[in-house]
């Protein structure tokens, strides 16, 4: 079986799985309060989005995402005065955001995928 540079060009084109997965995955996390590991889906909503879509919107949708659980996860770090956990440090107007960022990226997948 030989891959034509149709079918290559056509699997780039699309939004990997596990960047849907892990748009799901944040807010779950996020809301059920695992905030700190939601690290891991963040990161690979980032890097699939980054290094496999194409779409702008998509990358920027995965950018902001990261962005925005970036802030309140630094503000944790650097805090001397912090909560023992990012749950319970992390201000409810960030998981409102963080919440409405991960809904963004999964409309910027869910029309990715329409259009094909």
């Amino acid at each position: 079986m030989t891959i034509t540079s149709d079918a290559l060009a056509h699997s780039r084109g699309s939004v990997p799985l596990p960047v849907t997965i892990a748009a799901w995955a944040v807010p779950i996390m996020v809301l059920g309060q695992f905030a700190m590991l939601a690290i891991i889906p963040v990161a690979i909503a980032l890097a699939g989005a980054v290094l496999r879509t194409r779409d702008r919107l998509v990358r920027a949708a995965a950018v902001l995402l990261a962005v925005t659980y970036a802030i309140p996860l630094l503000a944790w770090l650097t805090r001397a005065d912090g909560a023992p956990s990012l749950s319970k440090d992390i201000h409810p107007a960030f998981v409102v955001l963080i919440t409405g960022v991960s809904a963004v990226l999964l409309l910027a997948v869910h029309r990715r995928d329409r259009q094909r």
